[in-house]
């Protein structure tokens, strides 16, 4: 006979305690914790169907063939080059931001490939997908709608119809009746997860689990989950702008350093090819603190518009507030600005932002900060088609960077006429294009070119 227990499990973070506790030790999260009752029972040990005897690594073959590629293009590049068979993909977002709509449009391209698709949707009806697959143009005879919640279900659906590739949507949405726990707690999440990875593995069959985001943006349940799948995407944008990006933050098949660029429209989700283009779309003409940077992610150069606002503090403490750069790193290139490039900013508030909504993590983009700082601080405007990159150290010093000939590509392709980098890379580039280039070795420098 199984033995009953009752545990209490936090939301958040997937700790047990014998007994309700307020706040959870582990991550310190409040009233997070729910009450589960488990049955404890032994289970062997599974083991996949398929299963095959070790051999060395370097009789396995793989072939471009074993990535299924969705025909949507951003998608495949942030993938690694398409969908690896067999691999488990986490991709989560706010509500609203277009998960569902990204996944019923690529699933729709693969079914019209020729590979059936199972769509299992545990938040809509069959008839509610069918509308929303009407709007997007997606309809295929080999895109298969199942409305269930029920894991027990769904697995049996698989094995009958052994689908290419499954979608579950959502997967907080899925239980399994072997625990008596409510759907998208963390025992529910956790053991569903588990069942649905190893059918994948076992059936060598790609499957994606669509993830609800807690308040801070993280996806919702243990962080377990992250653990298992193989990839963990993230669809970042807000909903009120038409632009989205899909970054990877966890790739065992693929570069965590690629981004997808859509577009949101009335007929779903657009490819963006040229996204420097759209970025500097709205630019303003002849506006201090706006400057260009070139910023590489992953293999794509992009250039993008960081604009800035410094102002005379009212109060003693000046005010600080970024979007899409690190706090930390602006308030280190602010403090360098002061010392090395002589002007007194430190007493002043200041508004730094990333047009576009994207993010930016790498020390090419200090050059450009320093310059949209600077440029604001003295009200002169840098040049219309001038582009600025470059990592600041904290003696001032302008340090070279990876990558510069992509980056002066990009900014030649977009009719950009000068470009400012450091020395180090001037002194390596071959093919120097129509662009006039010009080397800086310090902030001081910098500011004596554009200034």
């Amino acid at each position: 006979m199984a033995k009953l227990r009752t545990v209490y499990t936090c939301q958040s973070c997937g700790f047990k305690s014998p007994k309700w506790m307020g706040k959870c030790p582990d991550c310190n999260q409040w009233n997070s914790f729910v009450e589960e009752r488990l049955f404890e029972e032994k289970r062997g040990l599974k083991v996949f169907e398929g299963g095959s005897s070790p051999q060395p690594i370097t009789t396995l073959e793989v072939k471009e063939e074993d990535r299924l590629k969705t025909g949507i293009g951003e998608l495949d590049r942030v993938l690694g080059g398409g969908i690896v068979l067999g691999s488990a993909i986490l991709i989560g977002g706010d509500p609203g931001i277009g998960k569902s709509t990204l996944m019923l449009q690529a699933m729709g391209k693969i079914a019209d490939s020729g590979h059936k698709v199972l769509y299992v949707s545990g938040e809509e009806s069959p008839k509610q997908t069918k509308i929303r697959a009407e709007r997007l143009g997606v309809l295929s005879e080999n895109l298969f709608i199942y409305a269930e919640n029920t894991l027990e279900r769904i697995l049996d659906s698989v094995r009958k119809l052994k689908p290419g590739i499954v979608i579950i949507d959502s997967i907080q949405t899925i239980y399994t009746q072997t625990l008596e726990s409510s759907p998208g707690s963390v025992s529910q999440v956790r053991e569903t997860s588990s069942q649905l990875i190893f059918n994948a593995k076992g059936m060598d069959m790609p499957v994606f689990l669509v993830g609800h985001v807690t308040k801070d943006g993280s996806i919702a349940g243990p962080r377990v989950l992250e653990h298992m799948v193989d990839t963990v995407l993230y669809f970042e944008g807000d909903r009120g702008h038409q632009f989205r990006i899909l970054r990877a933050v966890k790739n065992r098949f693929g570069s965590v350093m690629e981004i997808g660029v859509f577009e949101m429209q009335d007929k779903g989700l657009f490819e963006v090819a040229n996204p420097s283009a759209l970025f500097l779309a709205e630019r303003p003409q002849n506006a201090s603190g706006s400057a260009v940077v070139s910023s590489l992610e992953g293999t794509r150069p992009i250039l993008v518009e960081i604009q800035s606002l410094v102002c005379p503090t009212i109060f003693g403490i000046p005010k600080r507030t970024v979007v899409g750069v690190d706090y930390n790193r602006v308030s280190l290139l602010v403090a360098v600005l002061e010392k090395k490039g002589g002007l007194n900013i430190t007493n002043h508030d200041i508004f730094l932002k990333v047009t576009g909504g994207i993010r930016l993590e790498e020390p090419a983009i200090d050059l450009g900060i320093i310059a949209s700082l600077a440029s604001n601080f003295l009200d002169k405007a840098i040049a219309q088609k001038t582009v600025v990159f470059g990592e600041v150290g904290l003696a001032g010093e302008v340090r070279g960077i990876s990558q510069a000939e992509p980056r002066i590509n990009e900014a030649e392709k977009l009719g950009f006429d000068r470009c400012i980098l450091p020395k180090e890379n001037l002194t390596r580039i071959k093919d120097k294009g129509s662009l006039e280039l010009i080397g800086v070795t310090s902030v001081k420098e910098m500011m004596d070119v554009l200034f």
